[in-house]
């Protein structure tokens, strides 16, 4: 049995067909975390139009939300989508939550840290650093080396994984 469905402006919202780009319920996250989000969002819509083949025609198999961790806290039906928690644990409280729950990918000693299951067992990453210049880093290493297995990873576990590449 499927996720139930968010009814929204005039759209639906498959919940089994969501990846969730979270960021925290604080003013900074707010003005530094959300930008670093959507250009994560924009990151994984350019995959997907690249690896999926998409065209003009062909929707996304998935659907990029950003919202911030009080939603995904208090939503037993969000908690199960694919999710990229974006900011410290000082301002994130998803990203407080998952700190000892999922293992470091890539760390560099006082400045930014990927954390993701490698072995997609979850698909749950964190993005953070020790400042906003830091943070928007973790997003570019995520980008750069994870982004591609944490979709393919997605696409798998939606039964999508006519992928090229």
């Amino acid at each position: 049995m499927g996720k139930p469905s968010l009814e929204l402006v005039g759209e639906t919202l498959d919940l089994d067909r969501v990846v969730l780009l979270v960021v925290g319920a604080h003013l900074r996250a707010e003005v530094a975390d959300r930008p670093i989000a959507y250009r994560l969002r924009d990151a994984i819509l350019a995959w997907m139009e690249e690896a999926c083949e998409l065209d003009d025609e062909t929707l996304p198999p998935v659907d990029v939300v950003v919202c911030t961790d009080v939603w995904w806290l208090n939503n037993n039906e969000l908690r199960e989508c694919p999710t990229i928690s974006v900011g410290g644990p000082g301002i994130n409280a998803l990203s407080a939550y998952l700190g000892d729950k999922v293992p470091s990918a890539f760390v560099v000693d006082d400045s930014l840290i990927v954390q993701m299951d490698v072995e997609l067992t979850d698909l749950l990453a964190c993005v953070w650093g020790m400042n906003h210049e830091q943070t928007i880093a973790a997003a570019d290493v995520f980008t750069e080396r994870y982004l591609d297995s944490f979709m393919r990873g997605v696409l798998d576990r939606l039964g999508d994984a006519d992928v090229s590449g």
